[in-house]
């Protein structure tokens, strides 16, 4: 009986390694350029899983545990980009030696010639990836010559890992940091894989020193990071996908069929997505360095709850915004060399903040569109901001007295004032990001004024209320309200006691909502994998 069932199941083990097809696994685990591995894949889950358990078995192995992070972070890059791994090898490899010899080195003219080649080394490789496509098209369409562009591939997050690289030289010359001392740190610093295709554009002097830290992962901790990784997952997978590719870009890509009303929609459908999308690829990147027991920056803010244009900057991407600010616009003068002066370098970083962006010249005309608006708030803000303050000293005062509220009522006016006006130079701005080319924009904006119809057809009134419910969370998401109800129920007994299967049970839910999704649908890659 015994041998008999032992024969069953080697004859059962043998017909199923004889249906495997072994070449379609080795398939799977190399390079595919139509399927590049992302964080919202079931692959990186499967892989993340074995990872995950072999990291906390070499916990107290800091050497071992060092050199298996870089593998599997080297090996997620060829998995994302192909062979464009030996260039992250070998910006690592040149920017460590170039601070080594930084370190070394105390004549300034030396010392900024390797800042200077740094910056020929990783903004050469960026520019020839990135530009030389753009800026032969242009070339041809001012000669009016025929181009053909070159096949160059655009490595994912080679505007990111080059960027971190950069700020760590500029850095080790200001000296406000040491050099890295072994080019084991710097490789691990560069090729960590949870912010390196999106962001954040995490510092060097903030991370190195994390590498060496004795890994302590409470259970406080993993719980935060997986329910930020599961955040990320739902933004991207159940809200940013979905709205993507049943409203968004029907809209985009031929706004001629659509009423004004639609157009509307599709740009605040596109407003909902792109911030669904890259916060959704922070939430994750955050969430995973801080399974692994790793801090990053945080990089959203609610940013559709600015004030200003300033304040909408000081939200969105803030890691970007920190980086151009700290090593282009105080480098240039800053505010230190008057006013003309500031408002010119105010216009040179935004210029160089859209063409970071994407290559073509509406991501030009996207920052210098922020730029021009930044400035006109540097001019007018500060009269704005003293007859705000009259105003709010004068309700202060009446509210003491017990007066009438007409001044708190004009308060809230103020402030409904400038969340519309930042939201509406925000949704404008998404029309010039969202399009393919600056001939584009004149489509657009047609349609937004509704050149091709006004009424709200059948078919705008279906799909609005398909997706009512799902903007209308995409909205409230984007806000402080469910982080707020989160922390008030962190604060309950009821937390306290059984906050840990609360947590679980939305990190399941989570889970199983976003995986019905990718199986309903193909994988769609984070947006800014394009930057």
């Amino acid at each position: 009986m015994w041998i008999e069932w032992l024969n069953n199941i080697k004859t059962g083990a043998i017909s199923f390694w004889e249906s495997i097809d072994v070449s379609k696994v080795v398939d799977l685990f190399v390079y595919d350029g139509q399927n590049p591995l992302m964080f919202n894949t079931g692959l990186f889950l499967f892989l993340f899983v074995g990872f995950i358990w072999i990291y906390r078995l070499l916990a107290r192995r800091d050497t071992l545990r060092i050199y298996f992070v870089i593998l599997f972070s080297l090996y997620f890059y060829y998995k994302s980009s192909g062979l464009c791994f030996l260039l992250l090898l070998f910006v690592a490899l040149s920017d460590y030696s170039l601070g080594r010899l930084l370190g070394w080195v105390s004549w300034k003219w030396m010392r900024r010639f390797f800042v200077l080649m740094s910056m020929a080394v990783n903004l050469g490789m960026l520019c020839y990836f990135k530009y030389t496509n753009l800026l032969l098209g242009t070339i041809a369409d001012f000669t009016r010559e025929p181009f053909e562009p070159l096949d160059i591939v655009l490595p994912i997050g080679i505007s990111f890992f080059t960027f971190r690289s950069l700020s760590y030289i500029i850095d080790v010359y200001r000296r406000q940091m040491s050099p890295v001392t072994n080019l084991r740190d710097y490789v691990f610093y560069l090729s960590f894989f949870p912010p390196l295709a999106a962001g954040p554009v995490v510092r060097a002097k903030d991370f190195v020193p994390q590498i060496h830290r004795p890994l302590e992962i409470t259970p406080m901790l993993l719980g935060e990071g997986l329910f930020l990784v599961m955040c990320g997952l739902i933004k991207k997978v159940v809200i940013s996908d979905y709205i993507s590719v049943n409203f968004v870009d029907r809209i985009f890509d031929n706004p001629m069929l659509y009423t004004g009303f639609e157009n509307l929609m599709g740009v605040y459908g596109y407003t909902l997505q792109i911030y669904c999308d890259f916060s959704g690829y922070s939430d994750m990147a955050i969430g995973l360095g801080a399974v692994l027991g790793f801090h990053f920056p945080e990089n959203f803010n609610y940013p559709y709850i600015a004030a200003s244009v300033k304040d909408f900057w000081h939200r969105w991407h803030i890691s970007l915004s920190t980086w151009f600010k700290e090593y282009v616009y105080i480098p240039l003068g800053g505010n230190r060399k008057g006013l003309p002066r500031q408002l010119f370098n105010i216009l040179v970083v935004w210029m160089l903040t859209g063409i970071w962006h994407g290559a073509g010249w509406n991501f030009a005309l996207w920052g210098l569109y922020f730029g021009v608006f930044l400035s006109a708030e540097k001019l007018i803000g500060k009269k704005w901001k003293e007859r705000s303050f009259k105003i709010a000293d004068i309700s202060a005062n009446n509210d003491s007295n017990g007066g009438d509220r007409k001044n708190m009522f004009l308060i809230c006016a103020r402030n409904s004032i400038e969340h519309g006006y930042v939201l509406l130079v925000v949704l404008f701005s998404f029309v010039i990001f969202r399009v393919e080319s600056v001939r584009e924009i004149k489509e657009q904006l047609l349609g937004l004024a509704g050149s091709y119809g006004n009424a709200m057809t059948p078919m705008a009134a279906y799909e609005i209320k398909s997706y009512l419910i799902l903007l209308l969370i995409a909205c409230a998401g984007a806000t402080p309200f469910p982080a707020m109800c989160v922390q008030r129920l962190k604060n309950t007994n009821m937390w306290k006691k059984s906050g840990w299967l609360l947590q679980s049970c939305y990190i399941l839910t989570g889970l199983v909502l976003a995986t019905a999704f990718l199986l309903g649908s193909s994988v769609h890659p984070f947006l800014y994998f394009r930057f």
